[in-house]
């Protein structure tokens, strides 16, 4: 069976909205769009990757000769036409099946909807408090969630801490959050009763000191069977939205990180996990990324790990970032992938030049030893370009 891959970067909302007729934001559809190419670098098999075609394909013609790829182009009206293929999304939803089986492809290509409402229900942020609690009691790791369905029960636990974070059960990482300092403001009741009105709880945790995020990523069958693929090492904003992924080996992430924690606990965490997962998540086949960070706790000297801070049940940025790193960037180098985003026409073409400029593209034997290479098309229409750039 033929795969074909799908960057659908929605996922998260429309999982949450759980209607077969979701309507993303204006500058996610964009980003779906520009990026519609990514999975030309994550791939492990050969097959397709839907996109539009025109812009697309000149650029999988005019760097084809330069990069061991595995996918074709395939248009949405083309999907289908061929009844042996296997779609391989960034996370499956109503949205994205409905989508599929009007442009004509076959229901049974794709997973039924109690499959997706099992995968809906996976996703759900109180499998992450649960998770975390059979984890805290290994040594240096530390962490608190707690599930809350009452604004009496939020207002409490927002006074007793000196900053909060509050969860929405259904987001994306980076999604869904709101902050707190210690004050149950009127925008933060207004926050809490809205989500309580259409959810039966809110996750609320403490603010921890951190000092790096980063995840372990796992891959399940479906059959209680799990693979550890790597460790992921990835920036985010002060207020939790992804900015990007350093590009090492596993080898060398874990020795930065043991800078902090010793190797047992990395150890004990990814046992634990491998145990865990599979029950947790019956009968789902698929990516797992398990966000954590280091923390400092209270002396300088003194950190711990968080080791369940988000469960992402889908392909994940920090998982591309693995791929590209085995497959596209010289073992002896690194560097960093990241997506930028400009508003005006021209602006990342300019800015593209100017990287291109600074980093000169060194290339051998079909991968990144210096430089910076675009990983998606540059227009004068595009808002949104995926990126590395290699020391």
């Amino acid at each position: 069976m033929t795969n074909c891959y799908i960057f659908n970067p929605d996922h998260d909302m429309a999982l949450a909205d759980n209607s077969y007729h979701y309507m993303p934001p204006v500058s996610i559809d964009k980003m779906a769009i520009d990026l519609a190419l990514l999975p030309l670098w994550y791939s492990e098999v050969a097959g397709f990757v839907l996109a539009p075609s025109a812009y697309n394909m000149d650029f999988i013609f005019r760097n084809k000769h330069l990069f061991n790829w595995s996918l074709e182009l395939m248009t949405l009206c083309g999907a289908g036409d061929i009844n042996d293929i296997n779609f391989l999304p960034w996370g499956w939803n109503k949205t994205l099946y409905h989508r599929l089986n009007a442009h004509g492809v076959n229901s049974t290509l794709l997973p039924d909807t109690e499959y997706i409402e099992k995968l809906r229900d996976f996703s759900h942020r109180k499998h992450a408090v649960s998770l975390l609690a059979e984890l805290t009691h290994i040594d240096h790791c530390c962490g608190q969630s707690l599930w809350i369905d009452s604004i009496g029960s939020c207002k409490e636990f927002i006074l007793n801490h000196n900053q909060t974070i509050l969860k929405a059960p259904l987001s994306g990482s980076g999604k869904g959050l709101k902050w707190c300092d210690g004050e149950f403001s009127p925008s933060v009741e207004n926050w809490c009763k809205r989500l309580l009105m259409h959810n039966d709880g809110i996750i609320v945790e403490p603010v921890y000191d951190k000092v790096l995020d980063f995840a372990m990523e796992f891959i399940l069958d479906g059959d209680f069977k799990i693979q550890f693929l790597g460790y992921s090492l990835f920036k985010t904003s002060p207020h939790g939205a992804y900015e990007g992924n350093v590009l090492d080996s596993d080898d060398n992430i874990e020795k930065l990180l043991l800078e902090y924690v010793p190797a047992s606990a990395f150890c004990k965490i990814r046992d634990e996990l491998m145990r865990l997962l599979p029950g947790e998540f019956k009968g789902y086949s698929g990516h797992v990324g398990v966000d954590m960070m280091i923390c400092q706790s209270g002396q300088v000297s003194d950190y711990k790990i968080h080791p369940c801070v988000e469960i992402n049940l889908r392909m994940n940025m920090g998982i591309v970032a693995h791929q590209i790193y085995k497959n596209f960037v010289s073992a002896h180098s690194k560097g960093y992938f990241s997506i930028v985003r400009y508003t005006k026409g021209n602006d990342c073409i300019m800015w593209q030049a100017e990287m291109q400029g600074k980093h000169p593209l060194n290339l051998k034997d079909g991968k990144v030893e210096t430089g910076f290479l675009a990983l998606t098309p540059v227009t004068k229409h595009t808002q949104y370009c995926a990126f590395i750039c290699i020391e």
